[in-house]
């Protein structure tokens, strides 16, 4: 993008400011290139987002050629479900993009600049999966923009698609990831195009426009799921006649459930687990079914809490099913779905009950067949905890050391004071950050985007279940 301002605009003075300056990975062969090409460049280190810093690098522009235009391209991703997405996580993708944004719009407005240019993401305006942090710091973008247009001042908030050209952000998608974007309909931008689509943006006088790559036969696949932007594409679907409303309990009524009832009971439980295999396959981007491992665990399979998601997602579609979004956390691999789903289809749990005999009686007392507990104090244990409360125990301490907290950043005094808390003690919990993600199927990648709450909530049923673990101190 820097060599078309050079080559395509005629830019002749251009300065690049980064976190890391001329240390970013390719940052010298670039200056290079653009100064082989007419231009003077200067590559400096500032952090945007730190007002003093930019206020002191703008105040370095020499007067001879002062600053004209403003090209805001930064971004971060740290993507996670909704319920994962912690104060420092919304912060990380914020920072980069809104915080620096208003920096230079308010270092800049006594100038008298050409234009103020944004680059947003489609993701402001479609949403992303995993994505909600990233979504809203481009949606603060493409508001500042239109601010600005309110003003009198020139801004325009470009709303890319992918690039196809790999960069630090996009590199650690994988296939499986690409496959997925392309099912959705939203394919990449070859850089030729790219750059084209920007000459446009740039020519108009939109303050928010949207240079997506669109496959619309893909969007079209995606009906009754068609984004509600994008249904204008797909087109209106076919007329269908009206089925019965699936809920709960209402398996039994699907078209799914129908053809299963149909089948002879030895062939019910391979006719599940295809249609299971099958849609994993479809959300990892394999070309067939075989490829999927019936009892292998899902982290293994490759399926994040994303694609887990969109499992559970094609799944309600096909069988007509409302199912839990932790259906693959509940059931951690493709034949336990398939046995769940089965279930649920036929309703062959409530039958059995229904029809096996009455075991218990009235007024006889509520059995506990088995107890799992985490509580401050360094309780890990029922035993522990009526221990605790028998000789009155005090689970109150210090801040841990664990959580990764600036800990005399967080105190003052004063109960006023915003962002900050006036006592040092409080109840936690004792090894938090000792997670076994290898024994639940987790990989060690969704298991740091995972909240630590759905972490504490899998170690105290694996007690429960498994009563040996209780001594174990990773636990």
């Amino acid at each position: 993008m820097t060599r078309h301002l050079v080559t395509a605009h005629g830019i002749r003075h251009l300065l690049l400011a980064g976190r890391r300056g001329a240390a970013a990975p390719g940052a010298e062969q670039l200056g290079a290139e653009l100064r082989e090409l007419g231009a003077r460049v200067t590559i400096a280190a500032c952090d945007v987002a730190d007002r003093g810093a930019l206020a002191g690098l703008l105040a370095d522009v020499p007067e001879e050629h002062p600053l004209g235009a403003v090209v805001h391209a930064a971004g971060v991703l740290d993507d996670g479900v909704i319920s994962s997405l912690t104060p420092e996580r919304i912060a990380t993708v914020l920072r980069p993009k809104a915080d620096a944004a208003v920096n230079l719009d308010r270092l800049t407005r006594h100038l008298d600049l050409s234009a103020f240019v944004l680059f947003s993401s489609a993701a402001a305006t479609f949403g992303g999966p995993g994505q909600g942090n990233y979504a809203a710091a481009n949606a603060f973008l493409e508001a500042l923009a239109h601010r600005r247009r309110a003003e009198g001042r020139p801004a325009v908030a470009i709303g890319w698609g992918m690039w196809a050209e790999r960069s630090e952000m996009s590199a650690r998608l994988d296939e499986a990831d690409l496959r997925r974007m392309d099912r959705g309909g939203i394919g990449a931008l070859p850089t030729e195009a790219a750059l084209a689509l920007l000459d446009r943006c740039l020519a108009q006088d939109r303050v928010a426009p949207l240079p997506v790559s669109l496959d619309v036969a893909a969007i079209r696949k995606r009906r009754p799921e068609v984004p509600a932007l994008l249904r204008g594409l797909a087109g209106r679907p076919a007329r269908r006649t009206a089925a019965p409303a699936a809920g709960s309990g209402a398996g039994a009524e699907s078209s799914t459930a129908r053809s299963l009832a149909a089948l002879p009971q030895t062939e019910r439980d391979a006719a599940v687990l295809d249609l299971v295999r099958t849609e994993i396959a479809t959300v990892l981007g394999h070309t067939s079914a075989g490829r999927v491992d019936a009892r292998r665990a899902f982290g293994d399979l490759g399926l994040d809490s994303l694609t887990s998601l969109e499992l559970r997602n094609a799944l309600g579609r096909r069988t007509g099913l409302r199912l839990p979004a932790t259906l693959a956390f509940d059931h951690p691999t493709p034949s336990a779905v398939a046995s769940y789903l089965l279930e649920e289809l036929l309703e062959t749990g409530r039958t059995s009950a229904a029809s096996g005999p009455d075991r218990t009686a009235a007024g006889e007392p509520i059995a506990i067949v088995a107890m799992g507990c985490r509580f401050p104090g360094g309780v890990r244990t029922p035993d522990q905890f009526w221990e605790f409360l028998a000789s009155g125990g005090d689970a109150i301490g210090e801040f841990p050391d664990d959580r990764g907290w600036d800990t005399e950043a967080l105190y003052d005094p004063d109960p006023e004071h915003e962002g900050t808390t006036y006592t040092r003690k409080g109840g936690f919990l004792t090894g938090v950050d000792r997670f076994d993600a290898g024994f639940f199927g987790v990989s060690p990648r969704e298991a740091l985007a995972m909240d630590p709450q759905q972490r504490i909530l899998l170690e105290v049923r694996g007690l429960i279940m498994l009563p040996s673990r209780r001594e174990d101190s990773s636990w």
